[in-house]
């Protein structure tokens, strides 16, 4: 397939987003004029006609999406989406919308109308985030592998690792809680401002995308580079040990020999959705917690160390010649030192879905990760989920992986080069 004009005007790009994205007849992209309450009109100034893919907001700047090595927010919601299209035009039109939209949004500004001045019109923009400002809002798009199937006629475009991921030890997957073939992050200092950006992105799906699972997460649980260590809803400091340098981030989080339209800034997300009986973690007595996470609770530092960031001696023995840090531990098993050097840039933040069906609370980490090469997270997984000590107390129940194209270019939206 060629690839479309990027001087689209804006009015045909964004051209119903308060109805759903129907793909008409028209020309260029076959856009269906923008509908207000179904009726075709133009679009009311300073709604949908206000933006455009020139938007000078942060989404337009630098070569990575952002929301990845962004400073981590307080809130996230992660939903995953079914494509429903029939034909890769269809995706390229919700691609570029959701593209402006997303401008939008980062700016504190509404998608469209929220109160149409014409009888019985439908609002475009659901509202609820209007007068909060920006909040720091970020906005992550991924493509999964079903993007690449038969359906779309795109697996000549296919990235070249982007791969269902394996059975892993110790999974313990839901089929409702799994998969997906677009995934959404959006992150914020204000939870409703990232839920109306899902909300409205979903919106604006309709009839190309079916949502499938989300999590709402809140509390950071990793630590981005220049901020401090959050706690997960077990109590230790969580992402120590994280990536927080940009050579780093050069090393082992964005892709340089992939597909063309992944190159320049491209990474790939895996997503986990991670249970913990916390209940019956709460009954163990600290100091086995502690050596379970191989860490003191109060202040994060290594069994064999002083500080939270002092490097932990996984040699060192006690008196009776007992290795200090239990080899089955969490940190001796994620530990880039025995791993072949491998690391992954993580973003996770804490959620809870309330009660489980036996009473007790149900919550745990929503573990969302960065990486070049997806094999790094299977290596690493495989020799947590075998022999962690960790394991008594979590399980993985959801899972998905996403190909993350780099940020679009102004007056250009996400996956053009994919078209």
């Amino acid at each position: 397939m060629a690839a479309p004009d990027s001087g689209l005007s804006r009015r045909r790009l964004l051209g119903g987003a308060g109805a759903g994205v129907a793909v008409g007849a028209a020309a260029g992209f076959g856009v269906g004029r923008w509908t207000d309450g179904g009726t075709a009109s133009a679009a009311p100034t300073g709604g949908l006609d206000a933006v455009d893919l020139n938007s000078s907001t942060d989404f337009y700047t630098g070569a990575h999406q952002s929301g990845i090595d962004t400073p981590q927010q307080r809130y996230c919601v992660f939903m995953t989406f079914d494509l429903t299209a029939s034909t890769a035009q269809e995706l390229q039109v919700l691609l570029a919308r959701w593209s402006a939209a997303i401008a939008q949004c980062m700016a504190g500004e509404p998608v469209g109308s929220v109160a149409p001045d014409r009888a019985g019109a439908v609002a475009v923009d659901t509202g609820e985030a209007l007068d909060l400002g920006p909040a720091s809002l970020t906005v992550t798009v991924g493509l999964g592998p079903g993007v690449f199937d038969e359906r779309l006629g795109l697996a000549s475009r296919k990235p070249k690792l982007l791969a269902d991921l394996p059975a892993l030890p110790s999974d313990q997957l839901r089929p409702e809680l799994s998969g997906g073939d677009l995934s959404v992050q959006a992150c914020a200092d204000d939870p409703q401002v990232a839920y109306h950006a899902v909300r409205d992105l979903a919106r604006m799906g309709r009839g190309v995308v079916n949502t499938r699972w989300v999590v709402l997460g809140f509390g950071r649980a990793s630590a981005g580079p220049g901020q401090s260590t959050p706690r997960n809803l077990m109590g230790f400091k969580d992402g120590t040990r994280n990536i927080k340098e940009s050579a780093d981030l050069d090393e082992f989080v964005w892709v340089e020999d992939d597909v063309d339209w992944m190159n320049g800034g491209g990474t790939y997300q895996v997503a986990r959705k991670i249970r913990m009986d916390i209940e019956i973690w709460d009954a163990d007595d600290v100091a086995d917690q502690q050596r379970i996470f191989a860490r003191f609770k109060e202040d994060g530092a290594p069994l064999t160390g002083n500080h939270e960031f002092d490097t932990p001696d996984f040699s060192a023995t006690d008196d009776t010649g007992q290795p200090v840090i239990d080899p089955t531990s969490h940190d001796a098993h994620a530990a880039h030192e025995h791993n072949n050097g491998i690391r992954i840039f993580r973003r996770g933040y804490n959620f809870t879905d309330g009660i489980n069906e036996v009473g007790q609370l149900d919550a745990g980490l929503m573990f969302v990760a960065y990486m070049n090469d997806p094999d790094h997270f299977i290596q690493l997984q495989t020799r947590l989920g075998r022999s962690d000590a960790l394991n008594e107390y979590i399980a993985h129940i959801g899972s998905g992986i996403f190909a993350v194209p780099p940020a679009p270019k102004k007056g250009s939206y996400l996956a053009q080069g994919l078209f």
